[in-house]
């Protein structure tokens, strides 16, 4: 099988953790070759995402390499066994490699929690706060993108209306609440959804009001991705220029530290409940 021209950020990173192993157990390239009876390149590749591998050659691997835990090698077979194709691959070449990846963190997530100090979280905007939201692109979006990306973002909802949901907690501060998007009853309806979606089974929304002040990861806006195990956990950042996953065990320490600060800062879901409706009939 010719190698993969462009390996989605799942595939890379199940590569990254097989070299993560190979680099713990102090073999190069040629050595795990050697131990396995393959070349070199078709370890490279595999490290890379660019090849498959079977759930039984990381076994082999993680048994070369003497890999310790057992919880993470099954948890990396398991992720070599996954076959077939997401729902998001009907996308690919309309909309970024960054979209795709994000809604195939989101789907294989155990667990998710989402920071956002400005918008409204995606997988709980409305249609017409999200055609809002792209509509203020730059450079300006046309009409049939902005609603390839709005109807992407409503598809996205999927691991909170499927079941069993992804349990989600969304912390969400009141600049968000007050920012107006679509208009003065658009975004009313926007926070009367959001009241509708915290009494979801799986759903938690919390608020950061403006009186509690400063905070860690202010600046940040974030959905950290809980794997089966904590190796596997990812973050991934908003940024203007589309999702930055990071994965290294200091990236994810630190943004376990921001998610800690906020939900402790943050109003519990009732509280945050009847706040919502009150900027809503505010508004």
């Amino acid at each position: 099988m010719p190698p993969r021209a462009a390996p989605t950020a799942r595939q890379r990173r199940l590569g990254s953790e097989l070299r993560k192993m190979r680099e713990h157990a102090g073999l190069s390239v040629a050595d795990a070759g050697k131990e396995l009876g393959a070349d070199r390149t078709r370890i490279s590749n595999t490290e890379a995402g660019r090849l498959g591998v079977s759930a039984e050659r990381v076994r082999t691997l993680a048994h070369i390499y003497a890999a310790p835990d057992p919880a993470y090698v099954d948890a990396l077979a398991d992720m070599a066994e996954e076959r077939g194709k997401g729902w998001w691959e009907e996308s690919r070449g309309t909309l970024s490699t960054g979209a795709l990846d994000l809604a195939e963190l989101e789907h294989h997530a155990i667990s998710l929690t989402v920071l956002q100090v400005v918008y409204i979280p995606g997988l709980l905007q409305t249609e017409e706060y999200a055609r809002a939201v792209f509509g203020q692109a730059v450079p300006e979006l046309q009409p049939l993108d902005v609603q390839r990306r709005v109807s992407y973002r409503m598809q996205r909802k999927r691991v909170i209306e499927r079941n069993p949901a992804t349990p989600c907690t969304f912390v969400v501060h009141e600049a968000a609440l007050r920012m107006i998007f679509p208009g003065v009853d658009g975004q009313r309806r926007q926070l009367e959804r959001l009241v509708e979606m915290s009494d979801q089974q799986g759903v938690s929304i919390r608020v950061i009001p403006f009186a509690a002040g400063a905070f860690p990861g202010a600046s940040a806006s974030l959905t950290y991705a809980a794997g089966p195990v904590p190796q596997l956990d990812t973050v991934a950042l908003d940024t203007a220029h589309g999702s930055v996953f990071l994965d290294a065990e200091a990236h994810l320490e630190n943004y376990r530290s921001i998610l800690r600060s906020t939900l402790e800062t943050s109003l519990a879901s009732s509280e945050a409940r009847d706040f919502i409706r009150k900027i809503a009939k505010q508004l």
